[in-house]
C-alpha cells in the first residue's frame, strides 16, 4: 500500500511540475489586436473594393500581346484557332458578338445557355471577372482573373481573333471643378431672401427708442 500511495503522489508531483514548466514556456496573452481581416470571395477586404472603370475605358487602353499572353490561362481548356477543335470548353474563334450557347454540338451548360443576350464587351467582362457569379451552376470551374486591366487585355485579344468588333467609346471623366463651381453659385430663392431680409438703402431707419417715446406722448 506505501508503495503505490508513494507512485500515485510521485504521479501527481510530475504532472504538476508540468504544467507549471509549460506554462512559463508556453506563455499565453492577449493579442495586441483583436479580430482579423475578414476577405470576400473575390479576394478583396470587406468595404474596401475600388471603384472599377468602365470597360469602355480599359479597352481604350488594353494591349493586345498582354491579353494573348494573359490567354494561356485559358489555353488548356480553349482554343482560339479558326476551325479548332473544342476542348474541355468551346471554341473561341470570332465568340465575341455571337450567342452564349453559339458553338454547335459543344455541350453548354443549362446556366449559360440561360443567360439572355450576346458575348458583348460588358458582359464577356463579368463572366471573366467570375463565371459563377454571371452565371450560377456553369460548369466553368475558372475562378476568374481579379485585375480589371487584365481582363480588358485578355477582351481585346478575344476580340482580335475573328471578331473585330468596333470598340465602345470611353466615358468622360466628370469636370474637376463641376462641383465646386455648383456649390460657389448661391441659389436664386437663397439670393430672394437675403435681399428681402436686407432694407433698402433709401429707406429711412427707425429708432426703436424714439418709437416708444413717441407712443408715451400720445
Amino acid at each position: 500500500m506505501n508503495t503505490i500511495a508513494g507512485w500515485v503522489l510521485f504521479g501527481c508531483a510530475s504532472a504538476l511540475g508540468l504544467s507549471i514548466a509549460s506554462g512559463m514556456i508556453y506563455h499565453s496573452g492577449a493579442p495586441e489586436k483583436e479580430g482579423y481581416p475578414v476577405e470576400s470571395a473575390d479576394g478583396a477586404e470587406g468595404g474596401s473594393e475600388k471603384a472599377v472603370e468602365p470597360i469602355a475605358n480599359r479597352l481604350a487602353n488594353a494591349d493586345v500581346a498582354k491579353g494573348q499572353a494573359s490567354f494561356a490561362k485559358c489555353a488548356a481548356c480553349h482554343t482560339i484557332t479558326s476551325g479548332g477543335a473544342n476542348g474541355v470548353g468551346p471554341n473561341l474563334w470570332a465568340a465575341m458578338g455571337k450567342a452564349h450557347g453559339h458553338v454547335a454540338g459543344f455541350a453548354y451548360s443549362e446556366a449559360l445557355k440561360g443567360v439572355p443576350g450576346n458575348w458583348t464587351f460588358e458582359a464577356m467582362d463579368q463572366w471573366l471577372a467570375s463565371p459563377r457569379k454571371y452565371a450560377a451552376g456553369t460548369k466553368m470551374t475558372f475562378a476568374g482573373l481579379s485585375d480589371p486591366q487584365e481582363r480588358a487585355n485578355v477582351i481585346a485579344y478575344l476580340n482580335s481573333q475573328g471578331s473585330n468588333l468596333p470598340l465602345p467609346a470611353a466615358e468622360a471623366a466628370p469636370a474637376a471643378g463641376a462641383e465646386a463651381g455648383n456649390a460657389a453659385t448661391p441659389d436664386a430663392n437663397s439670393t430672394e431672401l437675403s435681399n428681402a431680409a436686407t432694407p433698402a438703402s433709401g429707406a429711412p431707419s427707425v429708432d426703436p427708442a424714439a418709437a416708444k417715446a413717441a407712443e408715451k406722448a400720445h
